[in-house]
């Protein structure tokens, strides 16, 4: 069971990370590293709202950046970007709508995806899909 942790005078249980989730912040990480590699300036990470996250807010140029990243082990459950379902773009663009009311962008918009396989520590290989729809 995860440890109390006093917040307030009340007490909250805080559940251990998971190898999961620590591999999805690795993967935005190293994707976060390509990103500016190519040139591109994270504007944000992790923003979140009630109704899910963006992974990487970036400019390329002039141009406003939503990227999501999908990272996994290995291929056996498939490519990472075989998880970016029609249904996900749909979210993603109202999630990138949301955060466009709190900051306006005068210019162009586009929707990334990076894919990273992570099969160890260390080793990653990485896949920037450009202008997902």
């Amino acid at each position: 069971m995860p440890e109390p942790a006093p917040t307030g005078g009340s007490l909250r249980f805080h559940a251990p990370m998971r190898a999961k989730d620590q591999l999805g912040l690795d993967g935005e990480a190293a994707a976060s590293v390509h990103l500016e590699r190519a040139g591109m300036r994270i504007v944000e990470r992790r923003w979140r709202c009630a109704y899910g996250e963006l992974d990487i807010v970036a400019l390329d140029g002039d141009t406003l950046v939503f990227v999501e990243v999908k990272t996994r082990r290995g291929l056996a459950h498939g490519h990472p970007f075989e998880a970016i379902t029609p249904a996900k773009v749909r979210r993603l663009r109202t999630l990138a709508g949301l955060w466009l009311q709190e900051r306006p962008h005068r210019g162009p918009i586009r929707m990334d995806a990076v894919g990273i396989v992570a099969p160890r520590a260390g080793s990653w290989r990485v896949e920037h899909l450009r202008g997902i729809q």
